[in-house]
């Protein structure tokens, strides 16, 4: 079990994020690329203290950059999508 602070990197505040929290109750979150669904739930529940249905996994490719005739790439990284049961709720835009 890795340390519940490392799992959990930080929310995808974009348009299809917001809209699958205000639709679906669902959270998007960049997680740790070793971290599989348990150790992301267990994360989630006691950092946010929140009950989690689901948890599903996607594996992002890091994209192909150039800088003149450098080209190089960025590292690949894992996005999660938490399901929150009926009643649960985490709003990230409520602080700023």
């Amino acid at each position: 079990m890795k340390n519940i602070c490392t799992v959990v990197k930080k929310p995808c505040l974009t348009e299809k994020g917001m809209t699958l929290q205000e639709e679906h109750n669902q959270v998007v979150m960049r997680v740790d690329t070793q971290a599989n669904k348990i150790e992301i739930k267990e994360a989630v529940e006691k950092l946010f203290k929140v009950k989690v249905d689901k948890v599903r996994i996607a594996n992002m490719h890091g994209k192909t950059k150039r800088v003149g005739r450098h080209s190089g790439r960025r590292n690949d990284w894992k996005k999660a999508y938490v399901s929150l049961a009926d009643g649960h709720k985490i709003d990230f835009l409520s602080d700023l």
